[in-house]
């Protein structure tokens, strides 16, 4: 990790230089486009290496490939790479050969538009893997007059990013790969400088694991095919947090509105090793679309569902609640959230898709756990069905967006135990300068409670039904875990001796102050009249006490 953090750090540096005057968010499609270019590139040439054995060794693979498939048999290399890989680089579009062009001071400034031309005609050959690479450069504006005023300017800032990204060192001192790492960090990296926006595709790593964790305390890690879905998925970070929680590679299934950002969730996760037959991605407007799955022959809904559910979705958002939302089958038991706060129309959706025995973790604002009317009815309805598990306060200051506190709920739908657990874990984090962070016994400390459900003293409580009852289904927090600590108890024999030796301290320095002055002499009289009222003062004083 320290590796991949120093790589990080090299990149962000030199790329802040080289950027000018473009915006970090923007300038970001780039350096992280290229990045997955090379590892597209790259991943390519391994493949050539080992299964077709096109060469001896890595160092020879590019230009075997150039000669053996320029020709004849370029239509048949094309289709197996696709075959396999579900995309295909011809040999003139390959990392190492625009790398030698950008060295060698040839390359056209048209060969980046043709380069990505070429990717997107390629992958009609292989039908199944369309949805998981159209558009994925789509974000690389290559006539960004911020990059430059000309072509020959913005072929320049182009050709100087290339070679940035061909200086990145992609393996650690043990030869183990961690550009997924190096990915990651630089993500946040960007998001650390685009303030409000980041929330739009990021979630702190710390924060990821809380809920990682919590949605899989329960779950066999053993679990054949896992799969975890996050309906609000940004860049990816937080899906592929769950790959640690389980023995077998999950399948993952996102959602993400936003097209680049959906974007950067599909780079992001297959830099991370995961094939492209290994994901579903949808750019899509959760709400309004919902997984099409459909009805089944005899017309029933058979919605897809999922092990894990995560997410960390937009807060108090607004949404279409219309009527016609009441026929949803994800609403229809439990109502509409209100139009102006979406947080459980996104809580329910996530909750729809999940399976009997699975578990979900999202995060929210800590209005859902009191705020009456639509949601009030929402609320006690979930607590009614016995699916809430877990309400746990986070610190204020996590998040890029916004340094709201926030809370965690844990839901299942089958859960034995008729009670829910509170955790206040809001007062448990390290303060930085511009964000907080969760430190690793701060998430421990959440896990373990969580695991352990018993009651710790101003910090957890397990709540009966009956208990939240009487609080009218209100889950504030404060409500149920008191976090009051009480001050000491005065020793007023203590103070009174304190005081005493205060009082008897007073007066020796004041007779030491006026013997000073007595010693004074001047010739002077108004200093002299002026001190002797002083030393009356004073004398006074003393006499009284």
């Amino acid at each position: 990790m320290s590796k991949a953090k120093d790589v990080t750090s090299q990149i962000w540096e030199m790329a802040n230089r080289l950027r000018g005057n473009m915006d970090a968010s923007e300038y970001r499609n780039y350096i992280l486009g290229f990045m997955f270019y090379r590892y597209l590139s790259e991943r390519q040439e391994n493949w050539l290496l080992k299964e077709i054995q096109l060469a001896d060794n890595i160092d020879d693979i590019n230009e075997t490939y150039k000669k053996e498939a320029s020709g004849e048999y370029r239509s048949d290399y094309l289709a197996d790479i696709a075959g396999s890989l579900g995309y295909a680089i011809a040999p003139e579009y390959t990392w190492k050969t625009v790398v030698e062009e950008v060295n060698n001071s040839t390359i056209s400034p048209d060969t980046f538009q043709s380069m990505f031309s070429s990717f997107d005609n390629n992958l009609k050959l292989n039908v199944n893997a369309l949805q998981d690479f159209t558009g994925v450069f789509g974000d690389m504006n290559l006539s960004n007059s911020r990059l430059g005023n000309t072509t020959a300017a913005r072929a320049k800032a182009l050709t100087d990013i290339v070679s940035l990204v061909d200086q990145v060192e992609y393996k650690d001192e043990n030869g183990h790969d961690i550009l997924g790492d190096i990915y990651e960090f630089l993500i946040a990296e960007f998001a650390g400088n685009s303030g409000k926006k980041a929330g739009e595709f990021y979630t702190p790593h710390e924060v990821s694991q809380v809920l990682a964790k919590l949605a899989t305390a329960n779950l066999d890690r053993d679990l054949k095919k896992p799969s975890v879905y996050d309906f609000a998925c940004g860049s990816g970070s937080l899906l592929l947090t769950l790959k640690d929680e389980f023995d077998n590679k999950p399948l993952y299934f996102g959602e993400e509105l936003n097209t680049t950002t959906y974007n950067l969730a599909r780079m992001n996760l297959m830099m991370h090793g995961v094939k492209y037959d290994g994901m579903t991605l949808k750019n899509a407007d959760t709400l309004e679309q919902d997984w099409p799955d459909g009805l089944d022959a005899q017309g029933v809904d058979r919605p897809r569902s999922f092990d894990v559910v995560v997410a960390n979705p937009p807060y108090s958002a607004r949404w279409d609640n219309s009527d016609r939302k009441l026929k949803d089958p994800r609403f229809k038991d439990y109502g509409l959230a209100p139009k102006t706060k979406a947080d459980y129309a996104f809580l329910l959706h996530g909750l729809y898709h999940l399976k009997d025995d699975g578990a979900m973790a999202i995060v929210l604002p800590h209005g859902v756990l009191f705020r009456g009317a639509k949601e009030g009815k929402i609320r006690e309805t979930l607590l009614k069905k016995n699916q809430i598990d877990a309400v746990i306060g986070l610190p204020a200051g996590l998040f890029y967006s916004t340094g709201i506190p926030t809370v965690v709920l844990v839901l299942r739908k089958n859960k034995t135990n008729k009670d829910v657990l509170f955790i206040d874990a809001s007062k448990g984090f390290e303060k930085g300068k511009n964000q907080n962070k969760l430190r690793e016994e701060d998430i421990n400390k959440i896990l373990e409670t969580y695991k352990k459900r018993e009651d710790v003293k101003r910090y957890a409580h397990v709540a009966t039904m009956d208990e939240i009852k009487e609080n009218d289904f209100n889950l504030n927090i404060p409500r149920y875990v008191d976090t009051f600590v009480p001050e000491p108890p005065v020793d007023l024999k203590k103070v009174a001796i304190e005081l005493k030796e205060t009082d008897a301290e007073i007066e020796k320095n004041q007779k030491e102050l006026v013997g000073m002055l007595k010693e004074l002499t001047s010739e002077d009289d108004e200093i002299m009249d002026g001190l002797n009222e002083i030393i009356k003062v004073l004398e006074g004083e003393l006499h009284e006490e």
